[in-house]
């Protein structure tokens, strides 16, 4: 179907706030944001330039902090500049369709990965002896490869379905980047049929991999109970536990916007900050505050920093 859009130019509002609010929550997403960009940064290049870390779940969680970095990118400084615009910010058509592209894109590849991550630590669980042959890095380059061409997949088929529509009056976006349910709203035609071909697909997804999650720490906790001594199965359950919290901080927001029946814009915006802002934050906090290996690389990061600046 061809766009019969006759808007050029989308404003995005932003969070509803109090005006008085506007430099504290400038100042406060600002340095969220460059903790995220550089904790994100400093994680892959530990990674990268340890030999130690360079197995199946530091590959994935390369994959994960560059997802979160640049997911984080997509969508904050858009939130920064609202706040500087009380009149809200402007986005072209074609930026709003790049954005909503990106934001999926990029949020569907981390669904998919978050899924690989629970197999990844499943298999080292329960099968330590054949988990090297098991996880070959051909492998591991596959899973990641298949994360990234279904998030480019699943991205494609939901901005198709949100751009197809005409736009022809209101551009006022009630949200602080474009994403489908609040874009939907300014539509000049019938939106049901699309919301609900959106709901399935974000649903099927997203239930899949959670399903897929939990069965796999379902198989993770069999496994842990059998292990003999309580310091094997402390560390085990610590291996497990950070991916566990940046999963439901992921996924529990995701399912309250897009899963729900109804849509209310200034609660969804404020749930989105959640997962936009917050949980690509937490990856470089949870996986360093509470990993010994990466602690060890870190320091031995500095101390080679130190040894040159000297």
């Amino acid at each position: 179907m061809t766009n019969m859009s006759l808007v050029t130019t989308f404003i995005l509002m932003g969070l509803p706030h109090a005006p008085e609010l506007d430099t504290l929550l400038f100042g406060i997403f600002l340095v969220i944001y460059v903790l995220t960009v550089v904790g994100n940064l400093l994680i892959l290049l530990v990674i990268i330039v340890n030999p130690h870390l360079h197995t199946p779940m530091y590959y994935f969680l390369t994959n994960l902090s560059f997802i979160d970095m640049w997911f984080s990118t997509v969508t904050v400084p858009k939130m920064l500049m609202t706040l500087v615009s009380p009149e809200g910010s402007p986005v072209s058509f074609p930026s709003c369709v790049a954005q909503l592209y990106s934001f999926h894109f990029l949020g569907s590849t981390e669904c998919f990965l978050y899924t690989v991550m629970s197999y990844d630590r499943f298999l080292a669980i329960s099968y330590p002896l054949r988990y090297a042959s098991m996880m070959s890095g051909r492998t591991c380059a596959i899973l990641a490869t298949t994360t990234w061409l279904s998030g480019s997949v699943h991205s494609a088929a939901q901005t198709t379905l949100t751009f197809r529509l005409p736009f022809c009056g209101p551009n006022q976006i009630q949200h602080y980047f474009c994403d489908a349910p609040p874009i939907l709203k300014l539509a000049c035609a019938d939106t049901s049929t699309v919301e609900m071909v959106i709901f399935v697909n974000i649903g099927v997804v997203a239930s899949g991999c959670f399903l897929l999650i939990v069965l796999s720490y379902m198989s993770i906790i069999h496994s842990i109970l059998k292990i003999h001594t309580s310091e094997g199965r402390w560390r085990a359950f610590q291996t497990c536990a950070s991916h566990c919290t940046v999963v439901l901080c992921f996924f529990v927001p995701c399912v309250f916007i897009y899963l729900r029946p109804g849509s209310k814009e200034a609660m969804d915006s404020i749930v989105a900050v959640f997962y936009t802002v917050m949980t690509p934050l937490l990856n470089p906090v949870v996986y360093t505050l509470r990993n010994k290996e990466v602690k060890k690389a870190l320091l031995k990061l500095k101390d080679k920093v130190v040894y040159l600046q000297s």
